[in-house]
């Protein structure tokens, strides 16, 4: 069996300290986070690229006079099946990764992150996951309330930044309507160890950030080394 995870799943609200803890990883000792978090030299790939470029594109079209594709003016969404293409975009990416290279995950792991809300949002963007993915992936959820992801969602928030994956920051109305709610909590009441989809059962665990961890190197790393032995755990029975 390697010693690393081949793709690791996150999610959560927003600024619910994804991004933190990915960063975190970036500057960690390599051998250290092979050892202690089963994370090989790893690539991410996070569907903010391509919200971000989404926005990018309905404006140069509107510069050019031609109707926005997605997005109004304030950059509401048109329609619900963007958040599906965003998790399409993902799977294109990971499958040319695997295409150029069918051992790729010999020495590599894949991180991929996203943020999701609504009754189901959660479990409808794992359903929009390739099986190549799924069959591979394990999950780590980053709790945090509603109250404190909006608190951070403002902290974060850079002028000229808009664009980083680690400062940028929704307005508080659009975080109301697409977040204020999820379907964490269901999907966890229905089993403590996996979520199954499309028949593939992932193992998840729960980064709990909730009094904040992610200011703190050290207690990312402690609350982190938990939630992936326990995830190693798993796929090791």
């Amino acid at each position: 069996m390697d010693k690393h995870f081949p793709i690791l799943i996150i999610t959560g609200r927003p600024a619910a300290g994804k991004s933190e803890v990915i960063d975190f990883l970036k500057n960690c000792d390599p051998t250290e986070r092979l050892n202690r978090f089963h994370i090989a030299d790893f690539e991410e790939i996070d569907d903010f690229v391509y919200v971000w470029e989404t926005f990018e594109i309905d404006d140069i079209l509107t510069k050019h006079g031609h109707p926005r594709i997605w997005t109004d003016e304030k950059y509401w969404f048109k329609e619900h099946f963007i958040w599906n293409l965003y998790i399409e975009r993902m799977n294109l990416e990971y499958r040319k990764k695997i295409a150029r290279n069918p051992d790729y995950h010999k020495n590599k792991t894949v991180l991929i992150e996203f943020a999701r809300g609504g009754e189901n949002g959660i479990y409808e963007a794992l359903s929009y996951l390739h099986e190549d993915i799924l069959k591979k992936a394990v999950l780590m959820y980053i709790r945090v309330s509603y109250e404190e992801s909006v608190r951070k969602n403002r902290r974060r928030a850079r002028k000229g930044m808009e664009d980083s994956i680690l400062y940028h920051s929704l307005p508080d109305e659009k975080m109301e309507y697409y977040y204020k709610i999820n379907d964490w909590d269901k999907l966890e009441a229905k089993d403590p160890t996996y979520i199954d989809v499309k028949g593939y059962k992932i193992p998840y665990a729960v980064f709990e950030n909730e009094p904040e961890k992610t200011l703190d190197p050290k207690l990312i790393g402690e609350e982190l080394e938990r939630v992936t032995n326990k995830l190693w755990k798993t796929i090791a029975k």
